[in-house]
């Protein structure tokens, strides 16, 4: 039993580091274009909205609250929100109009012109983002789909497409989507707050 379980350990990692060369390879460009976009949206006081479902919401949740506390510099916080979080607001929209419009309502709320999004679904189906994402399109707001697989109808719909197209497993996509969101919050800081020091190291 043991030998087999090392055997299906080192399978899942192996698998996992694939899939983020994989990733890397085809996607580097579009990600360069993303973090400048998102360092100049936050620069001119703009905010990022992430929103997501499951492991998606999750995520979205980590990465706002990297640039709302600190990720490895000091700083002074970044605006940044997870539509994710407000239950009140979320089951009193979801009862109120269906949980298709959770997110879309939310950004018509919160969200406005030079603001960037961050939509996050890992088969690019999700109809709450993809609601959202139109919603954000009506009022000038730029789109980032993290995605998978084929992309799914998201892939289509936003300005930036980061695509892990390597696997259509949710937890291997999920595991390259965070490692996405942790460069995007390290290169972000870099450009808004390069004279700051040095790394503070893990806080956690």
């Amino acid at each position: 039993m043991v030998p087999r379980v090392r055997r299906q350990i080192t399978r899942i990692f192996a698998t996992s580091a694939a899939v983020k060369r994989r990733f890397l390879r085809e996607n580097l460009e579009t990600l360069v274009e993303v973090i400048e976009r998102i360092a100049a949206a936050l620069r001119a006081g703009h905010k990022l909205l992430l929103f997501g479902n499951g492991g998606s919401a999750a995520d979205a949740q980590h990465i706002a609250a990297e640039f709302v506390g600190r990720f490895k510099i000091e700083r002074t916080p970044l605006a940044a929100l997870a539509l994710t979080t407000d239950t009140s607001a979320l089951t009193a929209i979801g009862n109120d109009y269906g949980y298709a419009d959770v997110f879309a309502r939310q950004v018509r709320a919160l969200g406005g012109a030079g603001d960037v999004a961050l939509a996050i679904s890992t088969s690019g189906n999700s109809a709450n983002v993809l609601r959202a994402v139109a919603a954000c399109r009506r009022l000038g707001i730029q789109t980032v789909a993290l995605t998978g697989g084929t992309g799914g109808k998201l892939a289509d719909a936003a300005d930036w497409v980061l695509r892990v197209s390597g696997s259509t497993e949710s937890a291997r996509i999920q595991e390259t989507h965070i490692l996405v969101g942790h460069v995007i919050c390290e290169l972000v800081d870099e450009r808004l707050f390069a004279a700051r020091g040095p790394d503070t190291g893990a806080r956690q």
